[in-house]
């Protein structure tokens, strides 16, 4: 995966996990040993060394403690610049899912942004509070609309999609707009590599009720997972948080619409428009 790994962006993260390989050798530990005194998922103390994973304060006073490090980690932690805290890793999943050999999306709010139209895209962004400027929404829909080329990418990925029938029900916005974006929904389910559900609004619960996920498989076959959510941006590689929310989506696609019965809805959707 070599665009994707090869060309990370120096953060405060990579400098707190070179810091951390370095006192954890100088105590002669191997990152397995450790993992297992501090109890925590075996790719932990691997994933904050790379800069893959934000190393939590509480985490940090732990192995200042272990270490011997004089709270050393808890004060780079600490000074992390707050507009570091996420972001990087949002744009490292955006690098990862341009190369991804799978992706899963659930979403429950608004369509995902692979199969966004433009104007859709425009009002999603437009409804940010507070509101963003002129300028900078243009380079957030343009930006939205390149990550679209994952759809003709060859090789070509495999896709996997549910969404909630509420959000093509909204009665928010232009409905000239929300047609448009049905009929995109529509012609995106008939590619070979598109997978396509909607959960119906009459199931009565399902496994998503905490929120949307995005879930993929890198060409190395590494397993990621990204979490969105109101002023927080989250990357998962741990694998056992990655296998819990595996599980959810496969539940997920047993209790939404099948395939055809999706497309018969969005049909039936574009009828009522």
């Amino acid at each position: 995966m070599q665009s994707a790994k090869n060309t990370k962006r120096v953060t405060s993260w990579h400098l707190i996990g070179a810091q951390l390989a370095m006192f954890r050798k100088a105590a002669g530990l191997t990152q397995a040993a450790l993992t297992e005194r501090l109890n925590v998922g075996e790719d932990t103390i691997a994933s904050v060394e790379q800069g893959r994973r934000p190393l939590q304060l509480d985490l940090a006073i732990l192995l200042d403690e272990l270490l011997d490090t004089k709270g050393a980690l808890a004060v780079a932690v600490a000074r992390v610049p707050q507009k570091e805290r996420f972001p990087a890793f949002v744009h490292d999943f955006i690098d990862y899912e341009q190369e991804a050999l799978t992706l899963l999306s659930y979403q429950n709010q608004v369509v995902p942004g692979q199969l966004q139209t433009e104007p859709y895209a425009r009002f999603v962004f437009s409804c940010l509070y507070p509101p963003i400027e002129e300028d900078q929404l243009e380079e957030w829909v343009a930006a939205r609309l390149d990550r679209q080329r994952l759809l003709t990418r060859k090789p070509r990925p495999m896709l996997h999609f549910i969404l909630e029938e509420s959000i093509l029900r909204s009665r928010i916005g232009d409905p000239a707009v929300l047609r448009e974006q049905i009929r995109h929904l529509r012609a995106c389910a008939e590619l070979p590599f598109v997978g396509f559900q909607i959960m119906p609004m009459t199931t009565l619960g399902h496994a998503g009720l905490a929120g949307p996920m995005v879930l993929l498989e890198t060409p190395d076959h590494d397993h990621l997972a990204y979490i969105e959510g109101q002023l927080t941006n989250v990357l998962h590689d741990d694998p056992d948080d990655v296998s819990v929310l595996l599980q959810k989506y496969g539940m997920l696609q047993s209790q939404a619409l099948s395939p055809a019965e999706s497309v018969r809805l969005l049909d039936r959707l574009l009828g009522e428009t």
